[in-house]
């Protein structure tokens, strides 16, 4: 196992709140922060069992009829009997993406496969890892790409999918004839390594069958299969089953709407006096609900509004002169006949994902985690209780020929996570002779001394040619910052090979300025880990690696060697 656990800072942009939430197993941490989120996201704080939910056996037989359609194998199989039998589940899920979508996706499944096991020996309770699919989201076009490499640059791969109309839901869309020359695209990007197989029997088109693989189905499939040796369980929530099972807190939204707004507005301007912000944003008005309803003309197509409740106290969904009128009553009626057309919104799914599953954590990433601090409000109504959060294993894959080079130049992973201009300077200056080293910080460290001996005196003089002194400083220790990174230049044009090494490790471990976890496609790391170890197959290598690295819970971002 990995030992490179980096703090979470490594990475840029990340948000004081996360940072926050992962020190909380910490003294002094937050106080407030802690009672958002109830449990310590690291140790065992998180192992208070749920109560077990009253529809255990339904909730089984739902997920055995759905598991069986995306062809789960036996562990699989096994862990919804362990449901039936009562036990409880560590979940996660994510947005449906065209081949899996990036490598935190695998990240994700790998961590809740690991806390399951885990707090399956703590509690002696039998836990299951569940990932959740958001199939009942219409960002269309965040779901329709992929991203993969070629030698020298990023490649973003789309189908070019539309919808059939305005705001369906992602996971029920399609794959047309298109996905084929897609696939081969992909295969050749990933070296026809085995995972491609596995692409091509999950995302292939059907001609002349219109139950064909769609967004939400062919990942479920992929997912089953990658993590087939671990039991994950990949549950599609938007049938009627799922939706009959999880109406109680579709109710609660309805019929609390006024008190879950009053409470979610007061945690947003908590959160904001608190110095961190509102993940989702609350409005007077708005509400924790989508209407799906049928599209006229178009048979198997449907479009999902959310509803908004007027000052009059009735609910609308649509646009304009075509939205349609609720009351309460009426929502409740739908709900009563036709739960599946009732759909949560963010803030909500947390609480009705709960309301089905006997959830004993979530694992998410930094938005979800985030999200749960607002959601809390929504648990405490609804459940009573607040479901911990668990934050993903956060990680970073280095092949070894990126590894090599690394290791050549003396570069760590914070080293990398800069622009490639940045790498590319700092590489040129550890090139330099020892000799032209020593004379540009002797110069530097004596201009430095003799401009702070010079700001000093001229500020008893004047206070004004004080400040004079001491914006023209700044003017020259930037020059001598320019004539060091001359010099640094002059080494990267003399070897060509530093630029073409530090655009490498930019490629690979820091793409387009943004961490890998969160650009580059899983099944990309799998065909490299594939081809690294040919003895492995359709991926199994690196998931089993992935779960065994997420079970020693490094609290910030781990460097996985391949």
């Amino acid at each position: 196992m990995s030992i490179e656990c980096y703090p979470i800072t490594t990475l840029p942009h990340t948000t004081k709140l996360f940072r926050d939430f992962l020190a909380m197993s910490e003294s002094g941490a937050e106080s407030q922060v802690r009672g958002w989120y109830g449990a310590e996201p690291l140790g065992r704080a998180w192992m208070k069992l749920p109560a077990a939910v009253a529809h255990a056996g339904a909730l089984a037989d739902a997920l055995d009829r759905q598991s069986v359609g995306f062809g789960a194998g036996p562990a699989t199989l096994a862990n919804i009997g362990k449901i039936r039998s009562g036990a409880r589940a560590v979940v996660t899920g994510q947005q449906v993406g065209l081949f899996g979508g990036p490598l935190l996706t695998l990240l994700k499944a790998s961590t809740a496969i690991a806390r399951a096991k885990q707090a399956t020996v703590a509690t002696g309770i039998e836990h299951v890892p569940i990932f959740w699919l958001a199939t009942e989201d219409h960002d269309l076009e965040e779901v329709d790409q992929v991203t993969l490499l070629t030698k020298h640059s990023v490649e973003r791969l789309s189908l070019g999918a539309r919808f059939p109309h305005k705001d369906v839901p992602v996971g029920g869309v399609r794959l047309d004839v298109h996905i084929d020359g897609l696939l081969d695209h992909a295969s050749e990007l990933l070296g026809y390594a085995p995972i491609c197989d596995l692409l091509s029997e999950c995302y292939s088109h059907q001609p002349g069958n219109d139950s064909g693989p769609t967004f939400g189905s062919a990942f479920a499939r992929l997912m089953t299969r990658l993590f087939a040796n671990h039991g994950l369980i990949v549950m599609d929530a938007a049938g009627r089953n799922f939706h009959s099972l999880g109406a109680a807190a579709i109710r609660s939204a309805i019929e609390h709407a006024e008190k879950l707004e009053a409470g979610l507005l007061a945690r947003s301007a908590e959160l904001e006096v608190a110095g961190y912000h509102a993940q989702v944003l609350v409005k007077p008005g708005g509400s924790l609900l989508f209407l799906i309803s049928d599209v006229e003309g178009t048979p198997g197509v449907t479009t999902r509004h959310a509803l908004r409740r007027t000052p009059e106290g009735t609910w609308k969904a649509g646009i304009g002169s075509a939205a349609q009128s609720y009351t309460s009553v009426d929502l409740l009626a739908i709900l009563d006949k036709t739960p599946e057309r009732l759909s949560p919104n963010a803030l909500l799914r947390p609480v009705f994902q709960d309301t089905i599953l006997p959830t004993t954590a979530y694992v998410g990433g930094p938005a979800e985690v985030a999200y749960f601090a607002q959601s809390a409000v929504i648990y405490e109504l609804v459940l009573g209780r607040v479901t911990p959060v668990l934050p993903r294993l956060s990680a970073t894959l280095i092949e070894p020929a990126i590894g090599a080079i690394m290791a050549q130049h003396e570069v760590s992973l914070p080293d990398a996570m800069r622009p490639m201009d940045e790498l590319a300077q700092r590489l040129g200056a550890r090139a330099m002779p020892i000799e032209a080293k020593r004379r540009l910080a002797g110069a530097g460290n004596a201009l430095d001394a003799a401009l702070v001996a010079a700001q000093d005196y001229l500020g008893t003089l004047d206070a004004s040619l004080g400040r004079s002194a001491e914006v023209s400083a700044s003017k020259m220790r930037y020059q001598m910052g320019r004539l060091r990174r001359l010099a640094a230049n002059s080494e990267l044009l003399k070897e060509a090979s530093l630029r073409k090494h530090a655009e490498a490790m930019t490629l690979h471990l820091f793409p387009e300025g943004h961490p890998q976890e969160r650009v580059i496609a899983g099944v990309w790391f799998l065909a490299a880990y594939e081809a690294a170890h040919p003895e492995r197959t359709a991926g199994s290598g690196l998931v089993a690696r992935l779960v065994e690295e997420a079970a020693n819970q490094c609290p910030g971002h781990l460097v996985i060697r391949l």
